[in-house]
């Protein structure tokens, strides 16, 4: 008989309320890319968190939100394939009592489902206790819920209690992954997304929805030195690409700089990263497009 738990939870909320920053803490390492901007995820990640208990595989899933485009669809069609198979959901908050058409819609779709749900409220350490048990009435209002863990993801409050309550609804069973996985994302998407993340963090607020980025070429020397990294950043616009490259190339080499940093971080190994700046009119508008900038669906 098996002596450990394992199984899958999934972690759904709006735009910008801390899904990434909580995975990232839970893992102990950077995986999920995070900013102040909305749709900073995009792609479904799964996150595999191993300890004596067992093992949690996260599915982190793109903020819920209105699609506008072809992209937006496809976020979309993530999220909702991305709730059908966990074990148990946690539904990520913020500490306000004012719920949101967001929230709101949200709450619907968990009505629906046949899963324990654990509502997480995040960012904790900005208010006060009483506050709390405020927020904790209005959420209560619209759902049941399995269980309520209050967190701070940025402060690392309350981690343990998070833990030891997923696997709570977890099963006996082996593991899916071997105890070193922390993610099943390819170290290539990883790169391409730490590069977005930097880029979505020193741009102005209009360009950066319509950024991807594509590694071109990815290879480290023979005698493992240093790793080479050209990598394309597709935007929309001419005059964003402009903004992008910067005067004389300060915001382009800025980009590199930080990237580089997180990439080397990452892959332990010295990076020499080189970027491009490409024009693709109205690229999330289009089937093809899409699908070549990695976000395919299942």
């Amino acid at each position: 008989m098996d002596n450990k738990k394992s199984g899958f939870a999934g972690i759904i909320g709006r735009p910008n309320v801390g899904k990434s920053t909580l995975m990232n803490l839970i893992i102990g390492q950077k995986i999920a890319i995070t900013s102040g901007k909305p749709q900073t995820t995009r792609n479904k990640i799964q996150t595999v968190y191993t300890c004596e208990q067992g093992q949690i595989v996260f599915v982190d899933t793109p903020g819920v939100h209105k699609a506008k485009n072809k992209l937006g669809k496809y976020m979309v069609n993530t999220i909702n394939s991305a709730i059908k198979d966990v074990d148990v959901l946690l539904w990520l908050v913020e500490p306000s009592t004012f719920i949101g058409a967001g929230d709101k819609s949200i709450a619907e779709t968990i009505n629906k489902l046949n899963i324990p749900v654990i509502l997480v409220i995040n960012k904790i350490d900005t208010i006060k206790k009483e506050e709390l048990f405020k927020v904790i009435e209005a959420y209560n209002s619209l759902c049941h819920f399995d269980e309520i863990v209050p967190v701070s993801a940025l402060k690392g409050d309350n981690k343990d209690d998070l833990i030891n309550t997923i696997f709570k609804y977890l099963t006996y069973g082996p593991m899916y992954y071997d105890e070193d996985t922390v993610t099943d994302q390819p170290v290539r998407q990883i790169a391409a997304e730490l590069i977005r993340e930097k880029t979505l963090r020193l741009l102005e607020d209009e360009i950066p929805h319509g950024i991807a980025v594509v590694i071109e070429k990815m290879k480290t020397r023979s005698d493992g030195s240093i790793c080479d990294i050209d990598a394309s950043i597709v935007c929309e616009r001419e005059s964003h690409k402009g903004i992008i490259i910067g005067k004389s190339g300060s915001m382009l080499k800025k980009i590199g700089t930080y990237a580089r940093q997180d990439i080397e971080d990452m892959i332990e190994t010295k990076v020499n990263l080189k970027l491009f700046v490409k024009v693709r009119k109205d690229w999330r508008d289009s089937d093809t497009l899409v699908r070549n900038y990695g976000y395919k669906d299942e």
